[in-house]
């Protein structure tokens, strides 16, 4: 089955995993979605993530992260910039997730990075998606 775009099919597996409290979801894998697996770990989002080399296409598995409580670190995702409809952003217009307490994943021409890190850097790209 052919998806139209990815990153939301990854994005929406996260979400849909959380929801109903797994504790690891295995997608195909890619570089962008492997990028943006590194940052929901460095940001804290998720335990941990592998790239397993299995047959023809690479797989992803992502470890969910959740509270004392049971509740997931993840309480929201949103995909910005869809296929049919690209969203750029220059390095003054980066949005801020819910006043600095969420994270934006930018695409830039330094690679992928949050929307802090490229604030840092100067540089602004396609935005997405965001994260709280």
């Amino acid at each position: 089955m052919t998806v139209v775009d990815p990153i939301a099919d990854m994005l929406t597996r996260v979400r849909n995993a959380g929801l109903v409290r797994q504790t690891h979801v295995v997608m195909p894998s890619s570089r962008v979605k492997a990028e943006i697996a590194r940052i929901l770990k460095e940001e804290g989002f998720i335990r941990n993530y592998e790239i397993i080399q299995d047959g023809v296409q690479p797989t992803l598995r992502v470890w969910l992260k959740y509270t004392e409580r049971k509740e997931p670190v993840i309480s929201g995702l949103e995909r910005v910039s869809r296929p049919g409809r690209r969203v750029y952003s220059g390095r003054r217009e980066l949005p801020r997730v819910m006043s600095g307490l969420g994270t934006a994943i930018v695409s830039t021409p330094l690679g992928v990075m949050t929307d802090q890190q490229a604030r840092r850097r100067h540089v602004g790209g396609e935005v997405l998606c965001r994260i709280w």
